[in-house]
């Protein structure tokens, strides 16, 4: 048998001898809670409770006491418990997709910054575009007694019943970009359609006749609205639509996106211009058409959507169109905290305008 303080072990045919003895041991990890402190003391939980919490009750020389002994002894309030208790939080959940995209990240940045202005804490889930995991994340969510939730649904949600639970008992539900189509809560969108007409028309302006179109799924508002844009533009130019040359895909992920960019540079008639519903497609599409020999913008010009800071890195760079994640965030944490304040929200829509920020990829005539 092996001594718990000795062992011998063969490595190699080399033997090593190991002794714990003089080894620190680790200290098991105990969580102080206020009957500790009150057993120290000598005193009720209670006495500790309203001491911690300056009640004027307790003498300012028991205070103190209390209060030194709670940090030396590392005393934490749990969190959670003081909310079951008070039946309210200072806690604000977001529930997206991801947290590793920029648009996202910069997002959440918007959010806390505004939460943290007014006191407020955040607690963020990823969904990974799955529905049934924002399901179970909404009703975790719900559990632990936030304040209000900000989502940005999954690309295959298509049932709110989730979100119910927060109606029920008023607390606030603000949906941002990707939002409901017929649910009522405050919903915070860019104009997606007027972002993709003036995208599309900039390529008609730079002389695109035949345009492409690669966009996310139509089960979602905002890919609908920028496939519409699209359209609308190509018409009102008195251009032909090319329906071979328009493709939907789901969450437009990068396998996703290089698949559908190399199947629209195998389409006739051959594009001359394509707008993309992300940036990661536009710059498949672009890698796509360097592969083919095309040269972008002179034989395929290039316009993304979001933004993504690798749109000034590539090259040549890539147009885009700007997409204000930031103060969505925080304008939805500004909704939120005004519902509260009312105690009713309106289910209206808060409509912010993108911009077009013009490169390299889509300058075909000065190329």
């Amino acid at each position: 048998m092996i001594s718990p303080c000795e062992m011998t072990l063969h490595l190699s045919g080399i033997s090593v001898h190991c002794s714990t003895t003089n080894l620190p041991q680790l200290k098991e990890k105990v969580n102080i809670t206020i009957h500790d402190l009150a057993r120290e003391l000598n005193v009720s939980p209670s006495t500790i409770s309203r001491a911690l919490k300056d009640h004027p009750s307790i003498g300012a020389a028991t205070r103190k006491t209390v209060k030194e002994l709670a940090s030396r002894r590392g005393y934490r309030p749990n969190a959670m418990a003081v909310n079951l208790r008070n039946q309210e939080s200072k806690t604000i959940g977001v529930l997206l997709s991801w947290v590793n995209r920029p648009f996202f990240g910069n997002l959440i940045s918007g959010v806390e910054a505004a939460a943290r202005e007014r006191g407020y804490n955040v607690i963020i889930s990823q969904t990974t575009e799955r529905t049934e995991v924002e399901r179970f994340s909404a009703k975790t969510l719900y559990d632990m007694r936030i304040c209000g939730l900000i989502s940005c649904l999954s690309i295959h949600t298509l049932d709110y019943e989730h979100f119910d639970q927060f109606k029920r008992i008023n607390t606030p539900v603000i949906f941002v970009d990707r939002v409901p189509m017929n649910y009522t809560a405050h919903k915070i969108v860019i104009d997606n359609y007027q972002a993709a007409y003036d995208a599309t028309n900039h390529l008609i302006q730079e002389g695109c006749i035949k345009l492409g179109h690669i966009g996310g799924s139509l089960k979602q508002e905002i890919y609908s609205d920028r496939l519409r844009g699209f359209k609308n533009a190509i018409k009102d130019a008195g251009l032909e639509i090319y329906p071979g040359l328009i493709s939907q895909g789901e969450h437009l992920a990068l396998e996703e996106s290089q698949r559908l960019a190399r199947d629209i540079l195998m389409k006739l008639p051959q594009a001359d211009g394509i707008f993309c519903a992300n940036d990661t497609t536009a710059i498949s599409v672009m890698q796509a058409a360097k592969a083919k020999g095309l040269l972008v913008p002179q034989d395929l010009a290039i316009i993304g959507f979001n933004d993504d800071p690798i749109c000034q890195i590539i090259d040549p760079q890539l147009s885009s169109v700007y997409h204000p994640a930031y103060e969505m965030g925080k304008l939805c944490v500004e909704n939120i905290l005004g519902e509260m304040a009312s105690g009713t929200g309106d289910g209206s829509k808060t409509i912010l305008q993108a911009e077009l920020r013009i490169r390299q990829s889509s300058r075909k005539k000065s190329a």
